[in-house]
């Protein structure tokens, strides 16, 4: 079993940069890559990122290329998700996701493992 916890999140202005952490334990070895998602209210979850554990590799979404970027530190076991320019429509519930199998997927059923969500909301 795998165990994610986000963390980092929060209020943030418009413009504002933040940093979200995703916390690995458990049998990390096991995974290949992570995802983060985002669902903001009264909407689905969304895709926004990807990177591979080994090589890391990012692939994003167009919804965020640009402003946001993940990186990991395989020694600390964390994922980052480092979002600048925030937008006032960033704001949502922000996950991460791990998968065991390699190979870039933005399809929730595809990662098997789930952190709880860490709020961010972006003000004008």
């Amino acid at each position: 079993q795998v165990q994610l916890v986000e963390s980092g999140g929060g209020l943030a202005q418009a413009g504002d940069s933040a940093r979200l952490s995703c916390a690995l334990s458990g049998q990390v070895p096991s995974l290949s890559a992570m995802g983060w998602f985002r669902q903001a209210p009264g909407q689905e979850r969304a895709w926004i990122g990807y990177v591979s554990l080994n090589e890391g590799l990012a692939f994003y979404a167009d919804s965020v290329k640009g402003r946001f970027t993940i990186s990991r530190d395989n020694n600390k076991r964390t994922v980052y998700l480092h979002m600048k320019n925030l937008r006032p429509e960033d704001t949502a519930v922000y996950y991460c996701a791990a998968r065991k199998y390699s190979g870039v997927v933005s399809k929730q059923e595809e990662y098997e493992y789930w952190g709880q969500g860490t709020q961010v909301t972006v003000s004008s």
